[in-house]
């Protein structure tokens, strides 16, 4: 068993998206730590990649940024190495399939094992896909990570009777981005998670106020936000840290009373 399910042992997650290399990379790593600093359970990290299909404009642009500045996979490995030194919470990332074939699926685990990268998270490849990539993270202890979405339907119990880590559950139909209201029936999707496995399960696409966390929260076990925290990232670039501390700070205060 990874570190993940410590994120989910005492109250709902909140657990933010943050682009690595967005501004640079040294920005990152202040603010991951402020991040972890101010409440988040887990944090996922994202590798920057051309093509990130999931995303919508707001992530897209901070992966061309982190691009142009010529960030590496290798130099994501480092910026871990480098965190690892003083967090302790969990990390997982969130990237591509391609971005894993490219760096040799053996060798990109292994990496992840020597860093302490937790899980891992590549929407574009589906549940039934996943052996591509599966056994060869089982065998570093990182746990891949299964997304259900509202199209899934009768796959949901399949999925989650084989999901390792946590469950990502997708909120909405399409790719990230903040949205004013999240009308899909997450409940019984969640209900159906609960009947077939007890591993934790958390919402994200699309979140981005308190209320919505609390919210998502109240339903399942905790909220993933990502666009709300690349856009206060490209607001204020290399002095964005104690300003995404400040944001998760109130999202990890409205999870924590659900």
């Amino acid at each position: 068993m990874s570190n993940i399910h410590k994120a989910f042992e005492n109250s709902k997650a909140f657990i933010p998206f943050i682009t690595c290399g967005d501004p640079d990379l040294e920005t990152t790593g202040k603010i991951v730590r402020a991040a972890c600093e101010n409440g988040a359970d887990l944090i996922e990290l994202g590798i920057p990649f051309s093509d990130p299909t999931a995303e919508g404009p707001v992530i897209q642009e901070a992966n061309l940024r982190a691009l142009k500045n010529s960030v590496t996979t290798d130099d994501v490995f480092e910026l871990v190495k480098d965190l690892r030194s003083d967090v302790k919470i969990p990390l997982v990332f969130m990237t591509y399939a391609n971005v894993v074939f490219s760096y040799g699926t053996e060798e990109f685990f292994k990496r992840c094992s020597e860093v302490g990268i937790d899980g891992i998270i590549l929407p574009d490849v589906p549940f039934e896909e996943k052996e591509d990539f599966a056994p060869t993270a089982d065998k570093y202890g990182v746990d891949l990570i299964s997304m259900v979405a509202p199209t899934s339907e009768n796959r949901i119990a399949m999925i989650a009777r084989e999901a390792k880590g946590f469950l990502y559950i997708v909120s909405s139909l399409g790719v990230t981005g903040t949205r004013t209201d999240i009308t899909t029936d997450l409940d019984s999707m969640v209900d159906i998670v609960r009947k077939n496995s007890d591993i934790p399960c958390a919402i994200g696409f699309g979140i981005s106020t308190p209320e919505q966390a609390a919210k998502m929260a109240g339903i399942s076990d905790g909220a993933i936000v990502g666009s709300a925290i690349i856009k206060i990232m490209a607001k204020y670039g290399r002095d964005a840290a104690p300003h995404v501390g400040e944001y998760v700070k109130a999202m990890k205060s409205a999870v924590s009373d659900k």
